[in-house]
């Protein structure tokens, strides 16, 4: 199991936890989509502060940033029912494919 499937298993595993004690259920208990957007807001956020380290050329603050980007992606694909197979599946489905004709096709 890679890095990123033992997160989403312990990200699983933590949803039904005590919202008091378990950062996971507390993101859980506030949802993901209309009325209830926390868990969008915080990948949000954390896109930004990538963004942010990317720009002033903060290595370790990319690192630590896209580190929290990762996780927070995870427990949004978790809410959604998703795993790290289904990116791994589209990435493979764009494989050969140009950047510009895929932007192109979901344009459409």
């Amino acid at each position: 199991m890679d890095r990123f499937d033992q997160l989403l298993a312990t990200i699983i595993e933590r949803r039904s936890g005590d919202p008091a004690t378990s950062y996971v259920a507390k993101l859980t208990a506030k949802g993901r989509a209309k009325g209830r957007p926390k868990m969008a807001q915080k990948l949000g956020e954390e896109a930004v502060e990538v963004v942010i380290a990317a720009i002033s050329g903060d290595r370790a603050g990319l690192v630590s940033e896209g580190a929290d980007l990762m996780f927070h992606l995870a427990v949004l694909l978790a809410d959604a029912g998703l795993t790290f197979d289904d990116v791994r599946a589209e990435l493979e489905r764009r494989e050969g494919v140009s950047g510009l004709e895929e932007k192109a096709k979901r344009a459409t």
